[in-house]
């Protein structure tokens, strides 16, 4: 039987995990909810007499946030890496807080004309600038404090607490659509789950602020200074290169089958609005079940041999799958496409993330992860829900999203084939954690 003292350290670490994870929540939430009512919030802040422009504008200005988080990774990471984990992750929460009080409560294009759009878009900025840290620093706080041989399964709860956000969305969407009329919805019904998620703010900060620093940055006897981090980036850059080409198939998938599925329901297949949320809903609850599992599969076998397995699937089947749902569109052909994509991306995703903390150096782990993780965002990841849109749009061919995930996944194939450990280390399932690697091609 355990000890009492092993029973409370077990406690303590599961609090630790919800504490840290609880603003990484929020960012979710609040990026979920956006990209669920984008219709509706292009329409009330980008108002146009063709729809396709008014969804694309919205949709870009979804995206522009992402465009923010690699100089919040630099600068922001920077500071967690100089000033401590918990510092760090409680500014990002302040940042993420300002973000969404300013795009909750801001009176429509129709009140305050073009002042409208751009404070909202200014919101999104703020918010990208803050997210672009809080992934990174989350996922290297809960790899800190690890227990060890189970780094993969304590970080994949860094994910974990995105799907709890993405069901959450959801069910508040699926709640609203059973109440209120779609008129009401598109006019003012979006608000809500802003609204409820400006609620849920003070209670996150009441649980960061009882985090305790992680016992890896407090026992550094020397910490860099902001220039010496940015000259530690830049000498480290084929790192951060392959770090970015592995996050792209996470965040690609991640996007796809979270953020653009009612959209693509909606207004591509024509579905119901409430398909696509329960669909969605139905997604957030498989990546939360098989990103823990992949992430605990990895602490006895490995990163690499699941990073492989899962991109080569995504490339033999993204496209075939959408091929075969839009063909005759139907709510059970969509949960089922997306429930399979969602099978690839938890087991990548669960495997990939710890691994990316691995493969950064020390004195730079937090913002070498955040700038890697913010490039896949802002480059592939955050505008796929527009990139998408307009492809279907020129091309006409609505499986087409499918070639765009085979395209992440090839990116993410070859960057699981390029990181190497340095020589004489073991590798990171063996229980010993990795500070730096080189790369060198096969």
């Amino acid at each position: 039987m355990k000890s009492e003292a092993q029973l409370a350290d077990r406690s303590a670490k599961i609090w630790s995990v919800v504490r840290v994870s609880s603003g990484n929540f929020l960012e979710m939430y609040d990026f979920m909810v956006f990209g669920y009512y984008a219709s509706a919030i292009g329409r009330a802040f980008f108002p146009n007499g063709n729809p396709f422009v008014s969804l694309m504008l919205s949709l870009m200005t979804f995206g522009a946030g992402f465009l923010m988080r690699p100089l919040g990774a630099i600068v922001l990471g920077a500071y967690t890496d100089r000033h401590g984990r918990r510092a760090g992750l409680l500014l990002t929460l302040g940042l993420m807080s300002v973000g969404i009080f300013s795009i909750a409560f801001m009176p429509g294009y129709a009140t305050i004309g073009l002042l409208a759009p751009l404070f909202v878009l200014v919101g999104r900025l703020l918010q990208g600038f803050s997210a672009g840290m809080e992934l990174g620093g989350v996922s290297v706080y809960l790899s800190e404090i690890a227990t060890p041989g189970h780094k993969g399964f304590y970080v994949s709860w860094q994910s974990g607490s995105q799907q709890v956000a993405v069901m959450f969305a959801a069910l508040v969407g699926v709640v609203l659509s059973s109440i209120l009329p779609p008129e009401k919805m598109t006019v003012w019904g979006w608000r809500v789950p802003l609204l409820l998620g400006c609620v849920i703010i003070p209670f996150l900060f009441r649980l960061r602020r009882s985090l305790q620093e992680t016992d890896s940055f407090a026992a550094r006897k020397r910490r860099l200074t902001t220039s010496e981090i940015l000259r530690s980036l830049s000498a480290n850059w084929a790192i951060v290169v392959v770090g970015t080409m592995m996050v792209t198939m996470t965040t690609v998938s991640f996007y796809m089958i979270t953020a653009y599925t009612p959209t693509f329901g909606n207004s591509v297949l024509h579905l119901a609005s409430i398909d696509g949320l329960i669909v969605t809903l139905c997604v957030g609850a498989s990546n939360l079940f098989w990103l823990p599992v992949a992430g605990a599969i990895s602490d006895r076998t490995g990163r690499r041999p699941l990073l492989l397995v899962f991109t080569i699937l995504m490339l033999i089947t993204a496209y075939p799958a959408m091929l075969w749902l839009v063909r005759e569109p139907s709510f059970a052909r969509l949960l089922a496409v997306e429930l399979w994509l969602s099978f690839i991306f938890g087991s990548y995703n669960g495997a990939m993330v710890v691994f990316l903390t691995e493969i950064m150096p020390m004195d730079v782990r937090t913002s070498g992860f955040s700038l890697a993780y913010s490039l896949a965002t802002a480059i592939f990841g955050g505008f796929t829900p527009a990139i998408s849109t307009y492809l279907i749009h020129r091309t006409g061919n609505r499986a087409v999203p499918g070639l765009w995930l085979s395209l992440a996944a090839a990116f993410g194939f070859v960057a699981a084939l390029l990181a190497k450990p340095q020589p004489g280390l073991t590798e990171a399932f063996e229980g010993h954690a990795l500070d730096s690697i080189s790369m060198q091609a096969k």
